[in-house]
């Protein structure tokens, strides 16, 4: 059953794909330019080429029976290629029959053919040939009446009867014609099949709609006809062709230099269409997908097919790469300046993959190191990854200055590049970090502000290389020509990536400051307390031998409270407003002109504030 289906959606897939070639060759046909060649050959004397809005009426007729194969349901799909293939198998037994006629007109032998070795031997592969065709027309037709396509038998039929050579040619015509009247028969009595179908469809299509709405028409659509592979087997059938036309003409070997040069080149060939930059589009999303999976499935296995979120991905990239060739007009270019272009766009494409891989490898790397985990090749396949996201961003951004003179687009591709190299080191160090704590026998105490520190400087190079860009930007945009669109990418690249990172590094310092500031003033446990207290700190549930004691007389870790107060500002245990002593007394000063409750009132205000502030877990109970 598994076979059957997948048998199905092979063919659901492969039997399109001409449909979309007939497309992208009807969309390169010039009907001007292919008229003026006409009328400079021979053909400008025949009757179908005299007429210019009969071949433009043509070119129509070939866009919708295009888009009628590309929408036909399987079965009927399937039906129409055994009938195509049904034609061509007659008109390989005509083929078959007027070689042999011919052969026997220039042979001039007109005996017994038992008696000629050679007219035997034609006479035999001609018999074995037409009885082939005959039988594989049976088949594909699925019946027994065989003698329906045994028309091109008879000249074989006149030849053992000792019929004259000329007879045996109007013989052939005759086949031949019968033959024809026998396809006009078939095309008659199914003439009005395509109305039916087209009806019924109409009928289907109609209902859907009523129902569901034209968004669940065009998604039921897309699901049937598969539209992303299909698009993806069309283009790298066009890219085969075009590989296998380069290297069936070359005879020696090529450079790498010119290699990589032929290999953009020919992506530049077969995205000179909408149809074919739609198969590159889909192409590359299948590509990022396939990497990002392969990624994944290197750093965990087989695990990372369990509750997996990466097939969300690879569309990202796909998108891009059509923007950007909408953007830039992509298909409008000469193929030379449009491989150029590609060039570029695919470096942008890769950078993006490459920040993908990352952002799968970030989380499972410092998991990892902070997991005690003590296998050897999980350690080695996450630093290896990471080492593999240092060295290549870097090593692309150096490439393509080879190629090109710097100037403000060119630096803000490559610092996308830039920018990856040094996130990857940033989680590189915070990985060796926990190793170091790892193989200490005792945890290291400022390990949160190292690791903090860490991450304060990779966020603080990421920062300035985004103001570089911006300030070179501006000064080009100054000194230099100033566009619209350049000084737009430059306020949309100021806001995003230099004024949000200033922002959020500005949150984070002010976080860590006032968690810092709140730790300061709470008192520390002394040996005697902490003898007295006898337990362990309810955070990382580790013996303490030193401590911080809370407003409400709990006892922690100071590092692990610290973290603690980064999310809020109340005590793990018993989630009360930890304040630092201005705040207290801030607190506890009462305003002016303000009575104080008395003091039985005390327990009642408290109660009430107990009501009206519940502890989280209570919030998130009654949430």
């Amino acid at each position: 059953m598994a076979m059957k289906d997948n048998l199905k959606a092979v063919l659901n897939v492969g039997l399109r794909v001409p449909s979309i070639m007939l497309l992208d060759v009807l969309y390169r046909w010039d009907v001007s330019s292919f008229f003026q060649q006409i009328q400079k050959s021979t053909l400008s004397n025949n009757p179908l080429f005299q007429y210019k809005y009969l071949a433009l009426n043509m070119h129509y007729v070939g866009y919708i029976l295009s888009i009628v194969l590309l929408t036909l349901p399987r079965q009927q799909l399937v039906q129409l290629y055994l009938y195509v293939l049904t034609a061509l198998l007659l008109f390989a037994g005509h083929q078959i029959s007027r070689d042999y006629v011919r052969n026997e007109l220039e042979s001039e032998y007109d005996g017994p053919i038992y008696l000629e070795p050679l007219t035997m031997n034609r006479f035999t592969t001609a018999l074995i040939g037409q009885l082939v065709v005959c039988t594989l027309c049976s088949c594909v037709m699925r019946t027994k009446q065989i003698w329906l396509f045994s028309a091109h038998l008879l000249p074989l039929v006149a030849r053992l009867c000792l019929v004259p050579l000329e007879t045996i040619v109007f013989i052939n015509r005759f086949a031949m014609i019968f033959t024809g009247l026998e396809v006009l028969y078939f095309l008659a009595s199914n003439l009005l099949v395509p109305f039916n179908l087209a009806k019924t469809a109409y009928r289907e299509l109609a209902q859907v709609v009523e129902v569901y709405g034209l968004l669940a028409l065009g998604m039921s659509l897309w699901n049937q006809l598969v539209v992303p592979v299909l698009f993806m087997v069309f283009w790298l059938v066009l890219f085969a062709l075009q590989i296998y036309s380069y290297f069936s003409i070359r005879d020696h070997p090529t450079s790498r230099e010119r290699l990589l040069f032929f290999f953009l080149t020919s992506i530049a060939e077969c995205c000179s269409t909408p149809y074919s930059l739609l198969g590159l589009v889909f192409t590359v999303s299948f590509v990022a997908l396939g990497v990002l999976t392969l990624c994944k499935f290197y750093l965990q296995g087989y695990r990372a097919f369990m509750n997996d979120n990466t097939m969300n991905r690879g569309m990202t990239e796909g998108i891009t790469l059509l923007i950007l060739a909408v953007q830039t007009g992509l298909i409008e270019l000469q193929v030379i300046h449009r491989a150029f272009l590609l060039s570029i766009i695919l470096f942008i494409v890769v950078a993006s993959i490459l920040q993908s891989m990352l952002e799968i490898a970030d989380p499972i790397v410092l998991a990892l190191g902070a997991s005690r985990d003590k296998s050897l090749w999980k350690h080695f396949r996450a630093v290896s990854l990471c080492l593999f996201l240092l060295v290549f961003p870097t090593y692309m951004a150096y490439m393509i200055c080879q190629f090109f003179h710097m100037d403000f687009w060119l630096l803000i591709i490559i610092s996308s590049s830039i920018l990856t190299s040094l996130q990857v080191l940033g989680t590189l160090l915070i990985y060796v970090l926990f190793m170091v704590e790892e193989f200490r026998k005792e945890p290291v105490e400022n390990m949160d502000d190292v690791i903090y520190y860490v991450n304060g400087t990779y966020r603080l190079l990421e920062f300035l290389v985004a103001l570089c860009v911006v300030v070179y930007g501006v000064s080009e945009t100054i000194f230099g020509e100033w566009t619209v669109m350049g000084s737009t990418i430059i306020f949309i690249h100021s806001y995003y990536n230099v004024w949000l990172r200033a922002h959020l590094g500005w949150q984070n310092f002010l976080l860590r400051r006032d968690a810092v500031n709140k730790i300061k003033c709470l008192p520390m446990a002394t040996e005697e307390q902490l003898e007295k207290h006898n337990d362990i700190c309810a955070i990382c549930y580790q013996d303490m031998k030193l401590a911080v004691i809370t407003p409400c007389s709990h006892f922690f870790h100071a590092g692990c409270l610290k973290k603690w107060l980064y999310v809020q500002e109340t005590c793990p245990l018993c989630h009360s407003q930890l304040k630092s002593q201005s705040q207290q007394a801030t607190a506890a000063a009462p305003p002016q002109g303000v009575v104080q409750p008395p003091a039985q009132e005390a327990p009642q205000n408290q109660e009430r504030d107990v009501q009206e502030n519940p502890p989280p877990e209570e919030q998130g109970s009654q949430g």
